[in-house]
């Protein structure tokens, strides 16, 4: 058992990796607290954990990572549910073109699509971050995962701000954070995926490897860098991509 024991709060914990994380975590031990702004989605993600590892150890936090107050709740409720919180991984966001189902050229964008794109997947996660070290540096240690992407570190001329937002969390935030973390043994690191099969459509993105990632390769990394395995490990990225940022020729 692991994370016997250690809290983790995941964002984006109603789906996909982040639900996926808070399964495999809670597997090991560790206690979940799932955040995410969809109420049904949340509801059900509970339900799912709770069912095959005890009700005790998941609770649900509504929250919309984008208001400062609803991500402050959020910390407060995991830590008056379990006394403390050892692991944060970032999970929420995506790209906001499709998310919204905007696809005009970047000089027709709507401004609101790129401030809601800077929003989820940047300015939430630093909220986050901030609201949750102050807990972890109370306790003196913590590890916090941000959710990189290869789509911030090559051209995305098409979701121009999930480029900017990624590249700023693999090259600012994270170094940025580890390094100020480091005084209150926090430990900091962003993992970076390629292709991932939590949409269909990701299977066309060339590899390396001729695939796209199943979901439990990537989380299976997350857990690892969150593991005491990964004690000396902080303020690096880790790309996961199938060797897609080596290719010769992208699509």
């Amino acid at each position: 058992m692991e994370f016997q024991g250690k809290t983790a709060l995941i964002t984006g914990g109603a789906s996909g990796m982040g639900l996926l994380s808070g399964k495999c975590l809670a597997k090991e031990g560790a206690n979940i607290v799932l955040i995410d702004y969809n109420q049904e989605g949340l509801d059900a993600a509970v339900a799912e954990v709770a069912e095959l590892y005890g009700k005790e150890h998941v609770i649900g936090a509504l929250c919309d990572i984008r208001d400062y107050a609803q991500v402050t709740a959020a910390r407060d409720r995991a830590v008056e549910a379990f006394g403390r919180i050892d692991i944060l991984i970032n999970c929420a966001g995506g790209a906001c073109t499709r998310i919204m189902g905007r696809h005009e050229e970047f000089k027709d964008m709507p401004i609101e699509v790129y401030d809601f794109g800077l929003d989820i997947n940047l300015r939430g996660v630093i909220y986050m971050d901030q609201v949750v070290m102050q807990q972890m540096a109370k306790q003196n240690s913590g590890v916090i995962i941000h959710l990189g992407s290869i789509s911030g570190m090559e051209p995305s001329p098409t979701n121009i701000s999930y480029s900017a937002a990624k590249s700023a969390l693999i090259n600012g935030v994270t170094p940025s954070l580890a390094q100020y973390g480091g005084k209150y043994n926090i430990r900091v690191n962003c993992v970076s995926p390629g292709p991932v099969l939590t949409r269909a459509a990701m299977a066309n993105m060339k590899t390396l490897m001729g695939r796209a990632a199943e979901p439990q390769e990537i989380v299976d990394l997350i857990l690892y860098l969150c593991s005491d395995k990964a004690a000396f490990i902080t303020g690096s990225n880790f790309l996961i991509d199938g060797g897609r940022n080596v290719l010769p020729h992208k699509p």
